[in-house]
């Protein structure tokens, strides 16, 4: 719970008021506007923009964040098991594509518009949760905030793998929905080897 809280924490009150001054006060190096890569993040960005405002369906934006929240919650929340994540998976991968046929955002793409930055927002959280789901499936053990119910205990503790899986997971994006790339890197105990934490 705490690992839950401390990234919602993050996420929604930390980075928002501190990632701003970060960018401000940073040298960065200038970046022609005509250079093939920002030209290609222009294109990309409108493509996306005329395809979420070209869908024209019936459901709201809302609607779908709330049918993949509850998804999230119940198959991929604080405990979590093989058949469950599965399913899950295959779940989100349908309403993805549900929500691409049948969602419905307002107004256009010239001027700011809320409905549309929620849109894109949920359209990415699709693509986010299916790899957290994706993630904890590949994970076969229990650690921290992430409890796989087949890898516990006799006493119903957490039982990790240190064997298997000291590793930061990175996982790399692949376009057109092909599956992600695991790449592991591997944490290294120096001074402190891992133990098994007892609330008793």
């Amino acid at each position: 719970a705490s690992a839950l809280m401390q990234g919602l924490s993050d996420g929604y009150f930390v980075i928002p008021y501190t990632i701003g001054d970060h960018l401000a006060t940073t040298k960065l190096e200038k970046v022609a506007e005509d250079h093939p890569a920002c030209l290609q993040a222009k294109k990309d960005a409108e493509d996306r923009i005329s395809k979420l405002l070209g869908v024209r369906g019936k459901r709201s934006v809302d609607s779908f964040h709330r049918e993949l929240g509850l998804l999230m919650w119940e198959k991929c929340g604080m405990a979590r098991n093989r058949s469950g994540l599965e399913q899950v998976i295959g779940q989100i991968r349908e309403l993805r594509e549900q929500y691409w046929k049948d969602v419905r955002v307002l107004g256009s793409g010239a001027t700011l518009n809320q409905s549309l930055e929620k849109a894109g927002r949920v359209a990415d959280f699709m693509e986010f949760a299916e790899l957290l789901a994706i993630d904890a499936l590949n994970r076969e053990e229990s650690c921290g905030g992430h409890f796989r119910e087949e890898y516990q205990t006799s006493e119903g503790e957490a039982a990790r793998n240190d064997a298997d899986y000291s590793y930061v997971a990175a996982w790399e994006y692949q376009s057109g929905g092909a599956e992600p790339i695991l790449h592991k890197e591997p944490l290294v105990f120096e001074n402190v080897k891992p133990s098994t934490r007892s609330y008793k």
